[in-house]
């Protein structure tokens, strides 16, 4: 079993994280303050840790700034009413390792923990992803399916990339926006899915990898049986 630590002091939406957590098959503790939270995270024995942005006696920075500096490298996922560019910014930089906004979904929680969760995307040549027959070589640019070549735009091509290192997990729209195309809100267009089609056209044959739309939520690259 997983477990988390969630500092966030409100307790309405803690025991919403804890609910869904739980849901997931997760173990969570509960943290309603700066100091206890901080305490609580130096002790140790969690594998991920969500964090309030503003909390009472330390904030979510100082907390992640500090666990930081003891070299302890849990993931982080700050969740914040601070919406701006620039406090996500200020709190990757002070350590954070996700940012998610408030209010948020439940769904779009879950699919950032997961993604924390497995690290590094496994890399069997240093500069390689691989994914059923499918090939993509992060320095040349390239990709193979099948030993063929297939030829992407930029935007295709960073678009595959993200969704093969979460090969297998839910991705949702926040996330391709954000990672993909740099975005931090939604622009209200179709962009995600003008893309995905055309990804769709070019990678998609019999036994190949196959992306799932999972309806309101998100996208998987999954293997075909």
């Amino acid at each position: 079993m997983i477990r988390a630590l969630v500092i966030e002091d409100d307790e309405v939406t803690a025991q919403a994280i804890i609910a869904e957590l739980e849901a997931h098959g997760f173990s969570a503790q509960w943290a309603d303050n700066g100091r206890a939270g901080l305490a609580m995270a130096i002790a140790g024995g969690h594998e991920v840790i969500t964090l309030d942005r503003m909390l009472p006696d330390f904030d979510g920075l100082t907390i992640v700034s500090t666990l930081r500096q003891l070299a302890i490298q849990t993931p982080v996922l700050m969740i914040s009413a601070l919406s701006d560019v620039d406090e996500r910014v200020r709190g990757l930089r002070s350590g954070g390792d996700d940012y998610l906004t408030k209010p948020f979904s439940m769904v779009e929680m879950i699919a950032r923990l997961e993604v924390l969760l497995r690290g590094p995307s496994p890399d069997n040549h240093g500069h390689c992803l691989e994914f059923g027959r499918l090939h993509v070589n992060l320095i040349e640019h390239s990709v193979t399916l099948y030993e063929e070549a297939v030829v992407l735009l930029p935007t295709e091509f960073k678009l595959l990339t993200y969704l093969m290192r979460n090969a297998g997990q839910l991705v949702t729209r926040t996330m391709l926006f954000q990672e993909v195309w740099g975005y931090h809100f939604d622009p209200g267009t179709n962009i995600i899915d003008v893309h995905i089609g055309r990804l769709r056209k070019k990678i998609e044959r019999s036994g190949a990898p196959t992306i799932q739309t999972i309806r309101g939520s998100g996208y998987v690259l999954v293997e075909k049986n």
